[in-house]
């Protein structure tokens, strides 16, 4: 039987997710920093550590957590399999439960379940699905930490551009934080905007969502930053 082709690997909900986590925290990193009155450099430093560092964290995580999973549905899915071969009794009595679930009965059950026996993939499928609730994803660990730290880099510097660009800009420490908090708000926005693709919201709703949430982050480590200026002082 020729091998089916896989999916190509959906990196965009990686990129979205990576995203957003990347200018939340780093937008954080830069208010809490400038609520406390510190140098530019402060800024920089503090920023570049947690982009790269918080960033590997989250790869890692994506592809540990990534890994797992498909380790635990090809463990169950190959014990199943074991399983199915034996033809037990207890297998069998599984299998009318199951497609009797969908409504089948009496001869329909019959010939329902002979389709799939004759089918082992659908039917491992099949068990798959509703003795475990787990289906089979396209998943691949590596690609999904790529897309994640990849995005957590691109999307969580934009915090950072504006102190970057502070001598060629000659702006003050005030203009440069507010078009700091443009740029990154809006980023969030369009960010949340794409990531209402993999749910039922409306766009507007879900960049909204978004960009008020990493506010509400940077708002309170701005104020922490301001209630603790007088210790790094």
């Amino acid at each position: 039987m020729p091998e089916k082709k896989k999916n190509s690997y959906n990196w965009i909900s990686d990129f979205v997710y990576g995203g957003i986590d990347g200018a939340v925290t780093t937008f954080a990193v830069v208010a809490g920093v400038e609520g406390a009155k510190l140098s530019i450099s402060t800024i920089l430093i503090l920023g570049f550590a947690n982009l790269f560092a918080d960033g590997f964290s989250m790869a890692t995580s994506k592809y540990l957590s990534d890994k797992t999973d498909q380790e635990q549905y090809d463990r169950i899915r190959k014990r199943e399999k074991a399983h199915i071969g034996k033809n037990t009794s207890h297998k069998d009595q599984e299998l009318n439960r199951i497609i009797s679930s969908y409504g089948f009965k009496g001869k329909e059950l019959i010939a329902a379940k002979k389709v799939f026996q004759s089918n082992p993939d659908a039917l491992l499928d099949l068990i798959m699905r509703n003795e475990y609730n787990m289906t089979q994803e396209n998943i691949h660990p590596e690609k999904g930490a790529f897309y994640t730290f990849i995005s957590f880099l691109v999307i969580g510097i934009i915090p950072l551009l504006g102190y970057l660009l502070k001598p060629i800009l000659n702006t003050d420490d005030s203009q440069t934080f507010f078009a700091t908090s443009i740029a990154t708000l809006g980023a969030l926005f369009i960010v949340g905007a794409i990531k209402s693709r993999f749910t039922d919201r409306h766009w507007t709703i879900s960049g909204g969502e978004t960009a008020l949430i990493g506010g509400v982050a940077a708002t309170i480590a701005y104020i922490v930053g301001f209630l603790l200026k007088d210790i790094a002082s």
